[in-house]
C-alpha cells in the first residue's frame, strides 16, 4: 500500500485501523491521495508503552506518523501537516488561499476537539471498550454525556442550517475530524440523537458517503460489536 512521497520517502503510520485517532489520519491521507504504510501497534501486549515506541511518542499513544526523519504524534496535528504538505493534490482540507475560510476551518476543528470529542468519547468507551475488558458499561456516564452531546449537536444543527458543512460550503478537516467517533456512535443504541436532528443527519450521511471514508470504514471492525 506504500509508494514514495513528494520527498522520496515512504510515509509510515503507526496505529490500528479500529482506532478513532488512527482512522482520522487515514481518512485524511485518502482524501489527499497519499499512499502510506500502516504499521500495526499491538496495544494488547503494551507495545505502545515500550521504549522503541515511546521514542516516537513519549505519551505512548497512537497514531504516530513518520515522514523521513520527521516524527509527528497527535492525530489532529498529523492531519494538519498532511493537508498542508500535500496542499496541491487531492481534496483541499484547509483552504489556505482564503483567510476567512482557513480561519473557520480552524474554529470548527477546535470545536470538535474541545466541545464534541470530550462528550462523545466517554460514550464510545463505555459501549465498546468496557465490555472488551470484561466490565459492564456505566450507564450514568453514558446518560450524562448524551445530554451534553445533545447540546453540542443543537449548535451544529443551527450552524448546518446556514452552511452545508461546519466551516462553510466546503468539506474540510473540521468535518473530517468528527467522522471516526460518529461512525461508532451511529452503531450504538443512541444513534437517534443524530437522526432526530435533520441537518446533522444529512451532514453525517453526506460526509460518511465519501470514498475516502468508505475505504477506512471497511477496517473499523471494532464498531461491529
Amino acid at each position: 500500500m506504500a509508494e514514495e512521497t513528494l520527498a522520496g520517502q515512504v510515509l509510515k503510520l503507526h496505529g490500528l485501523p479500529m482506532s478513532s485517532c488512527t482512522t482520522r489520519v487515514m481518512i485524511c491521507l485518502h482524501e489527499k491521495g497519499v499512499e502510506f504504510e500502516l504499521v500495526p501497534v499491538d496495544l494488547f501486549t503494551g507495545q505502545h508503552k515500550q521504549p522503541p515506541f515511546l521514542d516516537k511518542n513519549p505519551f505512548g499513544q497512537i497514531p504516530v506518523l513518520e515522514d523521513g526523519d520527521l516524527t509527528i504524534f497527535e492525530s489532529r496535528a498529523i492531519t494538519q501537516y498532511i493537508s498542508e504538505k500535500y496542499k496541491d493534490q487531492g481534496t483541499d482540507l484547509v483552504h489556505p488561499g482564503s483567510l476567512e475560510q482557513c480561519t473557520m476551518v480552524k474554529v470548527w476543528s477546535e470545536v470538535e476537539s474541545h466541545q464534541f470529542n470530550p462528550v462523545i468519547s466517554p460514550i464510545i468507551y463505555q459501549f465498546f471498550v468496557e465490555p472488551l475488558q470484561g466490565k459492564s458499561p456505566d450507564q450514568a456516564i453514558v446518560d450524562e454525556n448524551l445530554e451534553k452531546l445533545r447540546m453540542v449537536l443543537d449548535v451544529y444543527e443551527e450552524r448546518l442550517g446556514k452552511t452545508k458543512y461546519l466551516a462553510g460550503d466546503f468539506f474540510s478537516l473540521a468535518d473530517l475530524h468528527h467522522m471516526p467517533f460518529l461512525f461508532y456512535f451511529m452503531k450504538t443504541p443512541w444513534s437517534s440523537v443524530v437522526d432526530e436532528r435533520a441537518k446533522v443527519k444529512a451532514w453525517w450521511e453526506d460526509i460518511s458517503s465519501r470514498d475516502a471514508f468508505k475505504k477506512v470504514a471497511e477496517g473499523m471492525k471494532f464498531g461491529e460489536n
